[in-house]
């Protein structure tokens, strides 16, 4: 595959180490329509990834350094996480729910209603540390027959959370859009980035120590005009590194501390929707972008629960 040079840029000199001067950012994989939610795979050396409008989980290999299809049709699959046994956890837009897959392949639904209503379209998950799946639930694909099929909400756009006994609980629904979601490495706070707002948003909700409940939260991040993040996932740092698009030259990922200051920026050539650390020492950047994927190798590990 091509390599692909862009120079990033460091905005905290403290942080200039992590992104290797002249790092070589490659394209592994393009031909996607909108790429969204890679998951890595340490034990089989391999990432999915959804290919949304053709409603497809694409499959790379590291060893043997090709894509294939994973799932098709994947009922425009969006992300993707694993839980803490190693199984796939996928919100599917179509269905409108959140599904695990077992070992032997077959399909678990965690939650497609809340109170008897349908969910609206699953779009970003993540696994707490006592096993719970903490979906967003926007709207996007009902809106669009492109990311989705369509259909009327019946829920309120929320944050909602999967006991481990199967229950669905409402925790938030004071956003407008929510989307991409990241644990702190210490589990005590939940980054939430709000795509509907204008301009978007990303809150630090503080979680008790239950980790099932969100005590309080604020704006830790705010979005220059024109410009929007999507999925993001920490380091083992703290650091937040997010799918980020906008005008000519801010398409790609930016890297805030967990005190929101801009620390550096990765260019791609197109918008970047999600990312996910992987390979031997969690220290290749995946970023799935509109129409492709690309890799980094950095000087940060990605935080061990992804």
């Amino acid at each position: 595959m091509p390599r692909d040079r862009f120079a990033p840029t460091c905005f905290d000199p403290a942080f200039s180490g992590v992104i290797p001067d002249l790092a070589d950012t490659e394209r592994l994989v393009t031909g996607t329509a909108w790429a969204e939610g890679p998951v890595w795979f340490g034990d089989g050396r391999y990432l999915l990834w959804s290919d949304i409008p053709n409603n497809r989980i694409l499959r790379w290999s590291e060893e043997t350094r090709r894509s294939s299809v994973f799932r098709s049709p994947s009922h425009h699959a969006n992300g993707n996480t694993r839980d803490r046994e190693g199984r796939l956890i996928t919100c599917e837009h179509e269905t409108r729910r959140v599904t695990r897959t077992e070992y032997d392949g077959r399909i678990t639904v965690l939650a497609d209603r809340f109170e008897g209503k349908r969910l609206n379209s699953p779009n970003d998950v993540v696994v707490g540390p006592d096993g719970s799946v903490w979906f967003s639930d926007p709207d996007y694909g009902l809106n669009s027959h492109y990311e989705g099929g369509g259909g009327e909400a019946e829920c309120p756009v929320a944050l909602y959370r999967i006991d481990p006994g199967g229950g669905v609980h409402l925790m938030d629904d004071g956003f407008i859009n929510p989307n991409g979601l990241c644990f702190s490495p210490d589990r005590r706070t939940l980054y939430v980035i709000d795509t509907g707002a204008q301009p978007n948003i990303i809150r630090a909700c503080a979680l008790n120590s239950g980790h099932d409940r969100i005590t309080s939260h604020r704006v830790l991040i705010t979005a220059p005009p024109g410009e929007a993040g999507d999925g993001f996932r920490c380091d083992a740092a703290g650091n937040l590194w997010c799918g980020w698009g906008g005008p000519a030259g801010q398409n790609g990922v930016k890297i805030f501390g967990s005190d929101g200051a801009l620390r550096a920026f990765i260019p791609l050539p197109e918008r970047c929707a999600n990312l996910c650390f992987g390979g031997v020492r969690r220290n290749r950047l995946f970023m799935a972008a509109s129409h492709g994927l690309y890799a980094l190798h950095v000087n940060a590990q990605g935080d061990v629960t992804v």
